[in-house]
């Protein structure tokens, strides 16, 4: 039976890794927002201010509290007649007690609203820790993809060296090629064998990057979509569809989570001006309770429990008014630290969108250095493709030599490279652009 067990186990996980399909950059994100131990923290915070908005919400509420109380005195005493003597004494006392605050000097209100601003600030806080995680991502996808290309070009050039090999072995066997020949197109493939062996380990190593930002338990079998790069890019700077730095900023600041946490966290610091300058009102509370005890004095006689609780039995309801007149100025300067704070927020509101304006810079110019690089690129693959299958010809036909040839060669597989990079980074960098203006991050 356990023979069995394990071998559908065995068979559920081979048919699991068979059935793997390559994750797109999308489920990737997905999965990150879902897993990562960072988004999970933030999420935490925010349920943290969810209690905290709770728990001020409820101080507008009566508290209730029950007392008993055995007390045993010995030496002088008070008796029944109402007199001191030398004896022993045992009192038991029940109590009910309740209070409620009816003015605070509008200290619950403006911590209600505090709370409320603290909890909108944390699920903005939540919703930046999203975009970075998705960023992140994203970065690693682009790497793992150029990585891929690069690998790929590298198995080509194994391709076009083992050719050359074996054209050269035939040469040799009918004399129209030297062992020099062929023993330097053999170290070119082994060389050529080398890159390829490390363009496989890097791709490798950014899978296994990306892996650990998924929180994957192993990169085994973990692989990637490859997105289609047919769309031609633009023919000049004035058709390319990238908006302006202040066009993308007037987007951006208006949705970006963190301008959004940084601007409640500003009303954060007013209302604690505010909940500083309760202290200068008086405050005014509401009590209200029952109560009854019974007395027993040792060697006289005492009226039963259940009489004395009945006859002691009590109620009160009381007001309570406590009006500041000095408290040491330490009013006075919580309300001043308190609009330091203020001050400190907004010049932090400010850096904040500055440096928002700066990533916003920052990726404009690279996207704009992206597209240019990739139209050089573009025309230099041309070139090099055409030069390399003229020097093909020519070396086929004995008019150059094998270092001519392999020049040509590593210039053509270097301008593919080259090529090969720009396309994605342009991808990446209009994905990014994108994403400033609110849209989903993908490509």
């Amino acid at each position: 039976m356990k023979k069995w067990a394990l071998s559908l186990v065995f068979l559920h996980g081979t048919l699991g890794l068979a059935e793997a399909q390559p994750w797109s950059l999308r489920q990737c994100i997905d999965y990150a927002l879902e897993h990562n131990i960072s988004v999970k923290q933030y999420e935490n915070l925010m349920r943290q201010q969810e209690i905290q908005l709770s728990t001020a919400r409820n101080q507008r509420l009566p508290d209730l509290n029950a007392s008993a109380n055995q007390n045993f005195s010995f030496g002088r005493g008070l008796t029944a007649e109402n007199t001191y003597t030398n004896t022993n004494t045992s009192s038991t006392s029940f109590s009910l007690g309740t209070s409620m605050p009816l003015f605070t000097g509008f200290r619950i209100t403006n911590s209600i609203q505090l709370s409320q601003l603290n909890l909108q600030a944390a699920t903005a806080d939540l919703e930046k820790a999203k975009n970075d995680i998705s960023v992140q991502v994203a970065q690693a996808y682009v790497q793992i993809l150029y990585n891929m290309e690069i690998s790929d070009v590298a198995h080509r050039q194994i391709a076009i060296d083992s050719a050359q090999v074996a054209r050269l072995q035939t040469l040799l066997e009918v004399g129209r090629a030297s062992h020099a020949q062929l023993s330097q197109q053999q170290a070119t493939l082994a060389q050529s064998q080398l890159t390829a062996t490390q363009a496989d380990n890097n791709t490798q190593l950014s899978l296994l990057t990306l892996s650990q930002l998924l929180e994957l338990d192993s990169p085994e079998g973990f692989t990637i979509v490859r997105p289609t790069l047919s769309q031609p890019a633009p023919t000049s700077l004035s058709q390319s569809p990238i908006p302006l730095p202040e066009t993308i900023f007037a987007e951006a600041v208006a949705i970006r989570p963190e301008i959004e946490a940084n601007t409640l966290r500003l009303k954060v610091a007013d209302k604690n001006i505010f909940l500083a300058r309760a202290d200068y009102y008086p405050q005014l509370s509401l009590s209200a309770g029952m109560g009854s005890n019974y007395y027993k004095t040792s060697g006289f006689t005492a009226d039963p429990f259940s009489t004395q609780m009945k006859n002691n039995f009590s109620q009160y309801i009381g007001l309570s008014l406590n009006v500041p007149i000095f408290n040491r100025f330490q009013t006075r300067n919580s309300v001043r630290s308190a609009r330091i704070d203020y001050e400190n927020q907004l010049l932090q509101l400010a850096n904040t969108r500055k440096q928002l304006y700066k990533e916003i810079q920052q990726a404009y110019y690279n996207t704009v250095a992206a597209w240019q690089k990739l139209q050089s690129c573009e025309m230099a693959t041309a070139s090099a493709a055409e030069a390399f299958r003229l020097m093909t010809a020519k070396y086929e036909q004995g008019k150059a030599n094998i270092t001519e040839f392999n020049e040509s060669k590593n210039n053509y597989l270097k301008t593919e490279s080259d090529l090969t990079q720009a396309r994605y980074e342009h991808l990446y960098q209009m994905a990014l652009i994108q994403f400033y203006c609110g849209q989903e991050l993908t490509f």
